[in-house]
C-alpha cells in the first residue's frame, strides 16, 4: 500500500508532500481552523480504523469505514451484466477490503462522481486493475496522476451494458451520475454522491455548488442536470452517504426538485 499524502480533512491523496490541499482551499470545502493536515495510507490502515460492507439493494454494496475518515462518504460496489463496477471511492483500503470485494467478484472498473471523492483511487484501481473513468473537466484536480486514469468528454459515457455516466455539472464542472438501467431489479437506479443530494425529506433531493459553505448550485446548472435526466428511467437514487437512499419514485422527484429549486432562486 502507498504512503502518498492524504489530507485529512478531505480525504486527497497527492504524489507527494505539500504544504497546502488545493481541494481544501477551494470554496467548495475549507481548511479547518486547526490548520492543515496529513496522514497515508499505511497510517490508516494502523489506526482503529475498521471496514464496513453491507448489502445496501439489489447488487448493490456499500464499502465504507468505521469511524469515518475525512469527509465520510461510502463507495458502492455495483453487480452489473457483465462484471463489477465501483462507484465512488474511499480512503481506507486494506487486505481484508481487497479479499471481500474479490469473494464480491471484484472490480471492472471505477467512476467517481466528482474530486472529494478522489482520494486513493489509485490505489483501489492498482490493487483490481480497473480502470478509472473521471470526467475531463475536473481533471485539474487530480492530486496522484496515474495511467489508471481514463479521461472523458462530452455529457455520456457508456462504461458497462446498461451503465451510463452523465455529466450533470452540479457541484463541479465534471459532476457526474451513474444511470444503471438493471438497476432495483430492472427498475433502473441513479447513483450520484451529492451530484444530486439525498436530504432528510425524502420527497426532494437537493442542489448545491458548495455544501459545506452553503453555497447554492446556479439556475442554470440546475435546469441543465434536470433536462438531462428526464429522458431516463429511474425508481431508486443512491446517495453518497449509508442512509441516503430514496427507493421509489426517483425520476419524478428530481424534476419535483429541480422546479422547486428554480422557484425559489430566480
Amino acid at each position: 500500500m502507498s504512503t502518498e499524502p492524504l489530507c485529512l480533512t478531505c480525504g486527497t491523496q497527492y504524489s507527494a508532500p505539500r504544504p497546502d490541499c488545493p481541494v481544501c482551499e477551494d470554496e467548495r470545502q475549507y481548511v479547518p481552523a486547526e490548520g492543515q493536515r496529513w496522514t497515508d495510507l499505511e497510517t490508516l490502515r494502523a489506526s482503529d480504523l475498521t471496514s464496513r460492507i453491507e448489502d445496501l439493494g439489489p447488487g448493490v454494496t456499500g464499502i465504507g469505514t468505521e469511524p469515518r475518515f475525512a469527509i465520510g462518504e461510502r463507495a458502492l460496489l455495483i453487480k452489473g451484466e457483465e462484471g463489477n463496477f465501483l462507484w465512488d471511492c474511499v480512503a481506507y483500503l486494506d487486505d481484508e477490503v481487497i479479499a471481500r470485494v474479490r469473494e464480491l467478484g471484484g472490480i471492472d472498473g471505477i467512476a467517481i462522481s466528482h474530486p472529494h471523492y478522489y482520494t486513493t483511487m489509485v490505489d483501489w484501481a492498482h490493487a483490481f486493475d480497473a480502470p478509472i473513468y473521471l470526467h475531463e473537466n475536473d481533471q485539474r484536480w487530480i492530486g496522484r496522476p496515474d495511467p489508471s486514469i481514463k479521461l472523458w468528454s462530452g455529457t455520456t459515457l457508456d462504461v458497462a451494458p446498461g451503465m451510463r455516466l452523465i455529466n450533470l455539472g452540479v457541484h463541479f464542472a465534471g459532476g457526474t451520475v451513474l444511470h444503471w438501467a438493471g438497476g432495483e431489479n430492472g427498475r433502473g437506479a441513479v447513483l450520484s454522491g451529492d451530484i444530486l443530494q439525498v436530504i432528510p425529506d425524502r420527497r426532494f433531493v437537493g442542489f448545491m455548488y458548495s455544501y459545506p459553505n452553503l453555497i447554492p448550485e446556479r439556475p442554470e446548472i440546475v435546469r441543465r442536470a434536470a433536462e438531462l435526466l428526464e429522458p431516463y428511467e429511474f425508481e431508486a437514487i443512491y446517495g453518497a452517504w449509508w442512509d441516503a437512499i430514496i427507493r421509489e419514485d426517483g425520476h419524478d422527484i428530481v424534476q419535483r426538485s429541480a422546479k422547486r429549486y428554480l422557484s425559489q432562486v430566480l
